[in-house]
């Protein structure tokens, strides 16, 4: 699937039409290579990792990178490919709702059709209100049509709740109320809590796989699960690889690691004109 000539909108028009369908799943790019590597998979759009863009800087997760670096990583990934890019903007780059704001801005100049926008930050979850203020200010910037909103709430990570379940819906539907067209909700582990969670969410619900648990995606979509991203896990992957990989040539010197790889000629096609 192409977009290119399309305009930002259509974009976002087919990345929020996936979230109608039974289910998808959308892996995590953390550069220009890895996206167009996907892409050439055959997956209709593509999200990007912080994780794997801060470990690709030499760096941890977690804000490491400030906004602008980020968006220039982000801004790469958008122009390697054809399909729609949302992004993973962690809790916005900033203090303020108008500061999340201006950061959704930014990415949507870049032709980023949809990003996550996380509940919580340094000093752990934001308080609901908080939270639901910084959703409307982008909203209030990027509307329904133009920009597909997913709601991030770590309620399951944060450990800040004696019933995460509860605590999870409660706070799922104001984020809804504010104009989140899915929720994206890490950290659970079970199927029944997954499955429940589905029913009781009145929006797409967005879970990541190979975080916490190891939940295939047909399962997850049998659950009533949306939306399948891998967060990191595909940029792990690829670096244990690279870490096997360098062992086996200190230690025997074989080169083992390379069966399977894709051909240098093959890869200079994949990345052609």
């Amino acid at each position: 699937m192409s977009f290119s000539g399309n305009s930002g909108d259509d974009r976002a028009a087919a990345l929020l039409a996936l979230h109608a369908g039974p289910g998808f799943v959308i892996p995590n790019a953390w550069d220009a290579g890895s996206a167009r590597i996907l892409e050439q998979a055959g997956f209709p759009a593509i999200a990007t990792t912080s994780a794997g863009i801060a470990w690709s800087c030499g760096v941890p997760d977690g804000g490491a990178l400030d906004r602008e670096t980020m968006l220039g990583h982000i801004g790469r990934i958008v122009a390697a490919v054809g399909v729609p890019v949302t992004a993973d903007l962690e809790s916005g780059y900033g203090d303020t709702p108008a500061d999340v704001a201006r950061t959704v801005t930014r990415a949507m100049e870049l032709g980023v059709v949809g990003g996550n926008i996380e509940d919580a930050g340094r000093d752990g979850l934001f308080g609901v209100e908080e939270a639901v203020d910084r959703l409307a200010a982008v909203r209030a910037v990027a509307p329904r049509g133009a920009f597909v909103l997913n709601a991030r709430t770590d309620t399951y990570l944060a450990g800040a709740s004696d019933d995460p379940f509860a605590e999870t819906v409660a706070r799922a539907a104001r984020y809804i109320e504010a104009g989140a067209d899915c929720v994206f909700v890490p950290g659970v582990v079970g199927a029944d809590t997954i499955g429940r969670l589905a029913a009781a969410i009145p929006a797409p619900l967005n879970m990541v796989a190979g975080l916490t648990n190891m939940i295939d995606a047909r399962t997850l979509f049998g659950l009533g699960v949306k939306r399948v991203s891998l967060g990191g896990s595909l940029a792990r992957a690829v670096l244990s690889t690279l870490e096997r990989a360098g062992r086996e040539l200190l230690g025997p010197g074989t080169l083992s690691f390379l069966d399977g790889a894709i051909g240098y000629a093959d890869m200079q096609r994949r990345f052609g004109p």
